[in-house]
C-alpha cells in the first residue's frame, strides 16, 4: 500500500479536486496486470485485494456451508430417494471442499509470486462446479406420494433455494463472475423444474426464482462497487498520509536547517562582535587622545576634522557592534535576566533625563504622564532601561524639530503595567510595520527623514520584552505619528501590601537555578 501512496504523492500533475484525485487513484490501481517481469506488478491492485477478500469470505463459511448442505440433504432424504440425497450431499461437500482448499492455498501463498488472473479463473471454475452441485438440489424431490401429499413442499424448496442464493451471493461479491457461476445453475434448475409442469403456481415460483437471481446478482454488483469505493477511499487516505508525512519530513528538515543556520549566525555574530570591539576601542581611545591634543598640538586643521570623523564613525560602529552582540546573545539564549524589585516610573524618569540633552538640541518637548501609586514590579532593570531608551531614541530620531513626545507609565486592565512612547513624527505605513519589527528593518519614510540607524533597536526591544513574558505593540499612522507600547504581565507586579518575605520569595522563584543555589 505504501508503494501506491508514494507513486501518487510524487505525481506532480495530480488534479486538485477530491473527485479528480479519486478517479486518478482508481485508474492507477485498477489498471490491467502485466507479466511476471512487469515492474508495475509491484504496485498494489484492487484485484488482488478483491480476490483476497473472496478467499477470506469463503474460509469464514467453511463450517456454515457444510451444515447447510447436511440439513438440506437430510430434508431431501425424508421426502425423496435417500441414496440420491446422500450422493448429492457428498458431491456438494466435495465441491465446497475444493473451493476451501483453493482459498486456503491462496491466502498462505506469497502475493508477489502468484498470478492473479490464473487464481481468479480457478476460483470461478471451482465455484461453477460448486454451483452445478447445488443445481441438482431441486431434482432431488422428484414425484411421489409424499411430495404430492405436501402441497407446501414447493414453497419450502423455494425458500431453501433463496437461502442458498443469498448466502453465496454475499460470500462471492468480491468476484462477481464467481457469484454468477455459483448461483445461476441452481436458479435455472429450480425454474426448469417448475416450468416442466406449467401450472400457475409453478410458473409463479419459476418467475420468482429468476427474479430473485437477478436481484441477488444486482446486490452482488452493488456490494462489489461499494467494496471498490472503500478501497479507493483507503488508497486516497494512504496517499494523503504519505503526502503529509513527506511534507512533515521536509518541514522538519527545513526547520532543523534553519535553526542550525540561525544558531551558527548568532554564534558568528557574537564572536565577531566581541573580536571587533577590542581593536575598535583602541581606535576610539587613540582618536580621542589625538583629537584633544593630549600629546601636543596638531598644526593642520584638516587633520582635526578627520580625527573627529574617525571618532564619530568609530562610536557609530561600536554602537552597531554592541546591538548585534546583544541581539545575538538573546537569540542564542545566553541573555539571562537579573531581576529585582524596581519601579517603571523611576526607569522612565531616568531614561527621560538621559535623553534631555538630545531633545533640547532638536527642540522637541517630552511630556511625562505617570499613574499615581504604581506598585513596584519584578524586572531586569537594565533591560527595561534599554527598552525604554531604544524606544525613546527612535521617537527623537523620527520626530521633526518643534514636535513633542509623550511618555506614559500606567496599569493595564489585566492588572499588569505598561510603558508607552508616542510621537507626532511622519509615521509608518501599515504595510511597512512588519519590516520595521524585523531585525535590520527600516521603513521608507524613516530612511528619508531620520538619522542614520542600524535597524536593530526594535528587534532588541521585542526580544527583551518577550524574555519578561510581555508584549510589544507598534501602532502608527502616516502623518499623525507612532506609538510604541510595552506591556508586562500582572504576575510580575508586587502588591503594595506584600511583605518583604513574600517579595524575596517571588524574586527567588524567578531566578535561574544556578543563581538560586548561589544565594
Amino acid at each position: 500500500m505504501a508503494s501506491t501512496a508514494d507513486a501518487l504523492a510524487s505525481n506532480a500533475a495530480a488534479p486538485a479536486s477530491r473527485g479528480a484525485r479519486r478517479r486518478l487513484i482508481t485508474r492507477r490501481l485498477l489498471r490491467p496486470l502485466g507479466d511476471a517481469g512487469d515492474p508495475g506488478r509491484q504496485l498494489f491492485h484492487f484485484e488482488q485485494e478483491m480476490i483476497d477478500q473472496f478467499a477470506k469470505n469463503r474460509l469464514s463459511s467453511s463450517i456454515v456451508i457444510p451444515a447447510l448442505i447436511l440439513a438440506m440433504g437430510l430434508a431431501a432424504s425424508l421426502v425423496g430417494d435417500p441414496k440420491l440425497a446422500l450422493s448429492w450431499g457428498v458431491g456438494t461437500l466435495a465441491a465446497h471442499l475444493l473451493v476451501i482448499i483453493a482459498c486456503r492455498r491462496f491466502v498462505t501463498e506469497d502475493k508477489e509470486q502468484v498470478s492473479l488472473p490464473a487464481w481468479k479463473h480457478r476460483f470461478i471454475g471451482r465455484d461453477l462446479v460448486y454451483g452445478l452441485a447445488w443445481g441438482a438440489f431441486p431434482l432431488l424431490f422428484g414425484k411421489g406420494p409424499i411430495v404430492e401429499s405436501l402441497p407446501v413442499l414447493d414453497i419450502i424448496r423455494f425458500a431453501a433455494v433463496i437461502v442458498v442464493l443469498s448466502v453465496h451471493a454475499l460470500l462471492s461479491s468480491p468476484i462477481p463472475a464467481a457469484a454468477v457461476a455459483g448461483t445461476l445453475p441452481i436458479a435455472l434448475a429450480m425454474a426448469a423444474v417448475h416450468l416442466l409442469d406449467p401450472s400457475l403456481p409453478n410458473l409463479l415460483i419459476a418467475l420468482c426464482t429468476l427474479a430473485t437471481e437477478v436481484f441477488f446478482l444486482y446486490l452482488t454488483s452493488h456490494l462489489f462497487q461499494q467494496h471498490q469505493k472503500s478501497l479507493a477511499y483507503r488508497a486516497e487516505k494512504d496517499a494523503m498520509f504519505a503526502e503529509l508525512e513527506q511534507a512533515k519530513a521536509v518541514s522538519d528538515e527545513a526547520r532543523r536547517r534553519a535553526e542550525a543556520a540561525n544558531m551558527a549566525k548568532s554564534q558568528f555574530l557574537a564572536t565577531m562582535s566581541h573580536e571587533l570591539r577590542t581593536p575598535l576601542n583602541a581606535i576610539l581611545g587613540f582618536s580621542e587622545v589625538m583629537r584633544n591634543e593630549m600629546l601636543g598640538p596638531i598644526g593642520n586643521e584638516s587633520y582635526k576634522d578627520y580625527l573627529s570623523d574617525i571618532h564619530s564613525s568609530g562610536q557609530h560602529l561600536l554602537k552597531l557592534i554592541n546591538e548585534v552582540l546583544d541581539l545575538s546573545r538573546i537569540e542564542a539564549g545566553k541573555r539571562e535576566l537579573k531581576e529585582e524589585l524596581t519601579s517603571l516610573v523611576a526607569i522612565a524618569e531616568e531614561a527621560r533625563g538621559l535623553m534631555e540633552f538630545k531633545s533640547r538640541q532638536k527642540n522637541i518637548r517630552i511630556i511625562e504622564v505617570y499613574d499615581e501609586g504604581l506598585p513596584k514590579i519584578v524586572v531586569d532593570e537594565q533591560a527595561m532601561r534599554q527598552v525604554l531608551l531604544n524606544i525613546l531614541s527612535n521617537a527623537l530620531k523620527f520626530t521633526l524639530a518643534g514636535g513633542e513626545i509623550v511618555v506614559k507609565v500606567g496599569r493595564t486592565q489585566a492588572g499588569g503595567q505598561y510603558m508607552s512612547v508616542r510621537d507626532n513624527g511622519p509615521g509608518i505605513p501599515e504595510h511597512e510595520i512588519p519590516i520595521v519589527l524585523s531585525a535590520f528593518g527600516q521603513g521608507s519614510i524613516s530612511l528619508k527623514t531620520a538619522e542614520q540607524g542600524t535597524g536593530l533597536g526594535i528587534a532588541i526591544v521585542q526580544a527583551l520584552v518577550h524574555l519578561h513574558d510581555g508584549n510589544f505593540i507598534l501602532r502608527s499612522e502616516v502623518g499623525v505619528g507612532t506609538e510604541a507600547i510595552v506591556t508586562l504581565p500582572a504576575k510580575r507586579v508586587v502588591s503594595a501590601f506584600t511583605d518583604d518575605h513574600r517579595t524575596w520569595a517571588l524574586m527567588q522563584a524567578r531566578k535561574p537555578a544556578h543563581l538560586k543555589k548561589a544565594s
